[in-house]
């Protein structure tokens, strides 16, 4: 009993955090379709997780691309086949790293600032005024916030893929000295637009992960600052655990929908 106990319990209260975040998709879902719209919030949540996410993700996706050619043409140099770098750099930019590179920064500079404030805002009874005065707390605080994610991620996404793929070119052909015509050949005859609908799926399945998690967290903070400081954490943890979880099973899900570019 003590071995089954010991094993039940952590296992009941993951079920539980499903459950609870179930939950909470539900009444999003509800006030989407159902509560008052705040555009103004709308506006607000776009500024603050698409335009000042900018920098992070462009220099991510800049540098992420680089390595990933430099690395490629490291091996496929002394193969004799470097010409294919550019076809490897955009299919795995737009396919896999694009997706995931940004949603994880996102995790960490968005995510952690919702649960944050959101945290912030429940333990010195904000949320409850909120509720005094009418408001629906999901209304103002949460749905604004998937709404502006959803239209935010997949332009991040298309940047941190685009500066990725230039970088990749620049290094490709500047310090590997890969012809510059070869390199386009290839990577225009192995992408499609198919990759870019993989990214954005992903994306959006990224981005709504991220603002579930993170405004749960937010909302069930207790114990003052330490336990926003707790929440805080656990969103980005949580977050990041979940976007590489989902990727796994959204790769193998998606590429049997989808073929990859050199399955042609």
């Amino acid at each position: 009993m003590t071995l089954l106990s010991t094993i039940g319990t952590p296992v009941l209260a993951f079920l539980n955090y499903l459950g609870e975040l179930t939950a909470l998709a539900k009444e999003v879902a509800v006030s989407a379709m159902r509560g008052r719209h705040r555009w103004q919030q709308y506006m607000r949540q776009v500024a603050e997780i698409g335009y000042r996410s900018q920098p992070v993700v462009i220099v991510t996706g800049a540098f992420t691309g680089s390595v990933l050619a430099a690395q490629a043409l490291f091996q496929l140099t002394q193969m004799k086949m470097e010409t294919l770098g550019g076809a490897l750099v955009a299919v795995g930019m737009l396919r896999e790293l694009g997706p995931t590179i940004t949603g994880l920064m996102l995790a960490g500079r968005v995510g952690a600032a919702m649960a944050a404030e959101i945290g912030t805002m429940k333990v010195t009874e904000q949320v409850d005024a909120l509720r005094s005065m009418g408001v629906h707390p999901i209304d103002y605080l949460v749905t604004p916030r998937f709404g502006a994610m959803a239209i935010s991620i997949p332009l991040l996404i298309a940047e941190s893929s685009a500066f990725g793929i230039l970088a990749a070119t620049f290094v490709g052909t500047q310090i590997f000295d890969v012809s510059i015509a070869h390199w386009i050949h290839h990577m225009n005859g192995h992408t499609a637009l198919v990759d870019v609908l993989v990214a954005m799926v992903k994306g959006l399945v990224f981005g709504q992960l991220i603002v579930l998690i993170s405004c749960h967290q937010g909302l069930k903070a207790s114990n003052g600052a330490v336990g926003v400081g707790k929440g805080t954490t656990s969103a980005m943890v949580l977050s990041s655990l979940a976007i590489l979880i989902f990727n796994f099973f959204l790769t193998m899900l998606l590429n049997i929908m989808f073929p990859l570019g050199f399955a042609k």
